[in-house]
């Protein structure tokens, strides 16, 4: 598959299309570390529900854009080793010209494959699984199926978590939704969809996720302190929408 990559700039941030207005990523190019987008920002809430800084070890990314949540994890989880497939060698081309993409194989490593076909036929295992890929009319195509999130959660390590990036004004939304909780036996649950219209679906497997409202907050100021990345607007939102029954987020 072939993508007709376009690098565009505006205000100090730099954007990725696949030939279309669609954003695929984005820098911000005095910070090329940081998380610009929004969901970019909610799908590393998953480090709020797993708060060991030693987690997680393995991660497992799904779409590469332009190399955001890569970066992210490569700075601020020094022990993480990641594995990135992208099925289209030239948006690894633009991540690694235009990006800052990290050159460390020890570190990073690099599959061109289709990402349902990868997932199915690996028996490796990791903490973390983050799934963000799109086509140039966002469509997520295999990796929006049943079988594809059965193959996630078989991926997963004892404590792991599967993190999505789903388009919440998407008419196919609720479908998605159904589908991720079927494959997870229910221990789902979905942001309510962000400024840009994302909504990240998080998926658990082993042991449980109960946290009180007040450790989330005090888990999200200390990793505003540690990595820049600030969750605490996204924790008001969703009480604000009542997103904690009884004060705990429970997964």
């Amino acid at each position: 598959m072939t993508f007709p990559i376009q690098i565009s700039e505006e205000a100090g941030v730099r954007y990725l299309h696949f030939g279309s207005d669609w954003i695929q990523g984005a820098m911000r190019i005095a910070r090329p570390w940081a998380l610009e987008l929004d969901y970019t920002r909610e799908m590393m809430a998953c480090l709020l529900l797993r708060p060991d800084a030693a987690w997680p070890r393995r991660v497992l990314l799904i779409g590469l854009g332009a190399a955001s949540l890569v970066k992210f994890l490569y700075r601020h989880r020094p022990q993480a080793r990641l594995t990135v497939v992208e099925i289209a060698p030239e948006v690894v081309m633009a991540a690694r010209q235009y990006f800052k993409l990290p050159d460390d194989p020890a570190r990073v490593r690099i599959d061109i494959a289709d990402g349902v076909d990868w997932v199915s036929g690996s028996d490796a295992r990791f903490d973390l699984i983050l799934v963000d890929g799109f086509d140039a009319e966002a469509r997520a195509g295999g990796l929006d199926t049943l079988p594809f999130y059965g193959a996630c959660r078989a991926r997963l390590s004892k404590a792991g978590l599967l993190s999505v990036n789903l388009l919440g004004r998407n008419r196919g939304f609720r479908a998605s939704v159904g589908r991720i909780r079927a494959a997870f036996d229910e221990r789902a649950l979905v942001f309510p969809s962000c400024n840009d219209g994302n909504a990240i679906a998080f998926a658990a497997v082993g042991e449980p996720v109960d946290l009180p409202l007040s450790e989330l907050n005090a888990h999200a100021a200390a990793l505003r302190k540690s990595t820049g990345l600030n969750l605490l607007p996204t924790l008001a939102r969703l009480t604000q929408r009542q997103a904690f029954p009884g004060g705990r987020l429970k997964l």
